[in-house]
């Protein structure tokens, strides 16, 4: 059969267009493409007799002047000790090709073990469960190992000679008059035939699950905090280890109590009768009900310390402190007894409050400058 027609070519073409027309055909009907094909094999063995007489100028020349020419003059050109038969054979295009490939696989080394992502989640929480720390449950969507092939992620097969190389485990390649011969690709030297991907993970070894997971909340976490949850992260790739998951804590913000690191804030309204003569009144606190003496004379705005009545700490457990800030309510005059009451209150007590209303003076010590800004604020609040 004419060569040029076998690699659809006019008589007349270049170097160039005898190589484009052969690696075209040759991903065509290649061995390694078409596994157990004869008719593709046998029309690959037509198209590399026709390239190997075609791209050597010396050879074509001869072909065009009507000399004999084929795969029996490359048996008898010098190599006779070689096995020049294409059965199971990788042909390739240049000598640079085959030692890319002979580096490549030399080089190769076990893809190493990866550690898993880690995975975020936001958890709202009310002010209470902040403060005393809960267990929650956590729906978390996560990449887990492959239950189909336990993360391999080949699905076992029968045991069988590869298709390629016919069993030999190795693959001859083909270059004008010498063959080299590698491992088979297809089965990695073993002559067996692979396993194939697994259809479920889809090769990765992993897959997408949901599950609920514990996660214990402790006592004291403040808006922003992140509670670590080990090995809840995704399943790390070729046996690494999972990463972790991190549940990021927002806290609702509560109607009386407002927290300031570990110490909380809270305001409580009281009579003008209390603050004057002094009184114990209930208060509400995180741990419940609590006394709390308001001495003679209180002012609006004065702020008072219950010691370790505050959020626990989440470094050491240690417990914050209690602000208590008390505000001055005065009462609704709604008879003329209360009226005349205060009128008589005022006469006996004509101090004028505004007396030293904006003055300044320069504080004789840094205690003496604190009390008196404290003194300042709290009239200015009253």
């Amino acid at each position: 059969m004419d060569l040029y027609v076998i690699l659809g070519l006019e008589q007349g073409a270049t170097e160039s267009e005898i190589k484009r027309a052969y690696r075209r055909l040759a991903r065509r009907f290649h061995p390694d493409i078409n596994p157990g094909d004869g008719m593709a094999e046998a029309r690959f063995r037509q198209i590399l007799d026709a390239y190997e007489t075609l791209i050597d100028p010396e050879r074509r020349t001869r072909y065009d002047s009507g000399s004999p020419a084929g795969g029996a003059e490359r048996r008898t050109s010098g190599f006779e000790g070689f096995d020049f038969s294409t059965r199971g054979a990788d042909h390739a295009t240049t000598f640079g090709d085959l030692f890319a490939e002979v580096l490549t696989s030399r080089g190769e080394q076990p893809p190493a073990a990866e550690r898993g992502a880690d995975l975020h989640q936001t958890l709202q929480l009310s002010f209470e469960d902040a403060f005393i720390g809960v267990q929650r449950t956590v729906a978390v969507t996560r990449r887990e190992t492959c239950r189909t092939c336990a993360g391999t992620g080949l699905t076992r097969v029968s045991t069988g000679a590869c298709l390629v190389c016919q069993g030999a485990g190795a693959v001859r390649t083909v270059r004008g008059h010498m063959v080299f011969t590698r491992s088979c690709p297809a089965c990695g030297g073993s002559g067996q035939q692979r396993p194939r991907p697994c259809e479920p993970c889809a090769g990765t070894g992993q897959e997408t699950r949901s599950e609920a997971v514990q996660v214990r909340i402790p006592a004291g976490v403040a808006t922003g905090d992140r509670v670590r949850v080990p090995a809840r992260g995704n399943a790390g790739m070729r046996g690494g280890e999972p990463g972790d998951l991190y549940i990021t804590v927002q806290v609702a913000a509560h109607s009386i109590f407002r927290r300031e690191g570990d110490d909380i804030h809270m305001a409580v309204p009281i009579a003008v009768h209390e603050a004057a003569l002094g009184a114990r009144i209930d208060i509400p606190t995180p741990d419940g009900d609590a006394k709390l003496r308001v001495p003679p004379g209180t002012q609006s705005g004065q702020r008072f310390r219950l010691r370790e009545r505050g959020a626990p700490s989440t470094r050491d457990g240690r417990r914050g402190d209690l602000v208590v800030e008390v505000k001055l309510v005065l009462p609704k005059l709604l008879d003329e007894r209360s009226k005349e009451l205060l009128r008589e209150f005022g006469r006996i007590n004509g101090e004028n409050v505004r007396d030293s209303f904006g003055e300044t003076s320069q504080p004789t010590s840094p205690s003496a400058s604190s009390r008196q800004a404290s003194d300042t604020t709290r009239r200015s609040s009253t």
